[in-house]
């Protein structure tokens, strides 16, 4: 007896160890997928996650949840996919924002423990003030910087925005970051008088243009941008700071290559959407925003390249 209960006791557990099991590529996926946005709601990668969740879920046939998941300049939801199984049940948004964090030589994060699946979006970056403020071009932004340091509003320390404002710190501009990790709060503190400056891509503050709120000053961009033919750009004023906001949706490392390609596929589908397209132009895009996921490591060694030359290069931290 005591025999018998042993044998039915090992079945059920043999049962149960079977049912915890991560399935397999074959049968993936099987269940939701989380999708984590590791910055607050209402912000361009929110936006993102969002629309791509939706047009991801009909081609998967399983719901994606979008999580928000904001804190060190994006090093909190970093660290939830990191910390997540490698099965392909939890994808994520990266931004350049988190990504120049890898630049850093010392950083406790590196490239290799992602998977990238697509670069959605690329855009131009720029400084912007409110249409209240005094100054009115770049030129009044650096007389203004004469007379006082300048705070400009960005979203963490170690980010773009960040190692952009020591750069033209360097150069002379006295430029001062002051984080914002909320996006809200930091589209409305250069209107609202807490930051002169504002850090930010046009796509992510398009209503404020469209309503005359703001303006930008300045694009980091080798060459005009579309949509803003008659602001300067950085090539134009002989400033190296050109480097794009990026968005690249990910898996971690160690996600079984089916797996990789079932998500990749997906993603090429939903670039080639009516919607998708529609978005970029919205969002003041690069028309080559997409990139697959086999070309995408690619673009952020480069990236990445740039992002060290700007701010981490002996260099970079020199005035011209």
């Amino acid at each position: 007896m005591l025999q018998r209960v042993l044998q039915v006791a090992g079945a059920l557990c043999a049962l149960g160890i079977g049912m915890i099991q991560p399935a397999s590529a074959e049968t993936y996926p099987s269940r939701p997928i989380t999708f984590i946005v590791p910055w607050g709601p209402g912000g361009g990668a929110d936006a993102l996650a969002r629309l791509t969740s939706r047009l991801l879920e009909p081609q998967l046939k399983v719901s994606m949840p979008v999580i928000n998941v904001p804190g060190a300049t994006g090093q909190t939801g970093l660290t939830k996919l990191l910390t997540s199984p490698a099965d392909g049940y939890t994808v994520e948004v990266v931004t350049g924002d988190t990504g120049a964090l890898f630049a850093n030589p010392h950083s406790r994060f590196k490239l290799n423990q992602l998977i990238p699946l697509a670069i959605m979006i690329q855009q131009p970056s720029g400084f912007y003030v409110s249409m209240n403020s005094p100054m009115k071009n770049w030129s009044d932004v650096v007389k203004a910087s004469k007379q006082h340091e300048l705070r400009v509003a960005i979203t963490g320390y170690g980010s773009p925005d960040a190692l952009t404002v020591a750069y033209f710190k360097a150069r002379g501009v006295n430029l001062q970051a002051v984080p914002f990790p909320q996006p809200g709060l930091r589209y409305s503190s250069v209107i609202g008088g807490q930051s002169d400056v504002l850090y930010e891509q046009a796509g992510d503050v398009r209503s404020f243009i469209d309503g005359k709120q703001i303006r930008p000053v300045m694009l980091f961009s080798e060459k005009p941008v579309a949509g803003f033919e008659n602001v300067p750009y950085s090539g134009k004023l002989g400033y190296h700071a050109n480097l794009p906001q990026f968005r690249v949706i990910v898996v971690r490392a160690g996600t079984d290559p089916k797996i990789v390609k079932t998500l990749r596929d997906a993603m090429a589908k939903v670039a080639r959407t009516k919607e998708y397209a529609a978005y970029l132009k919205q969002q003041y895009a690069l028309p080559t925003s997409y990139i697959p996921g086999k070309e995408s490591g690619a673009f952020l060694h480069n990236w990445l390249a740039e992002a060290y030359a700007l701010g981490y290069s002996k260099k970079s931290q020199s005035a011209k």
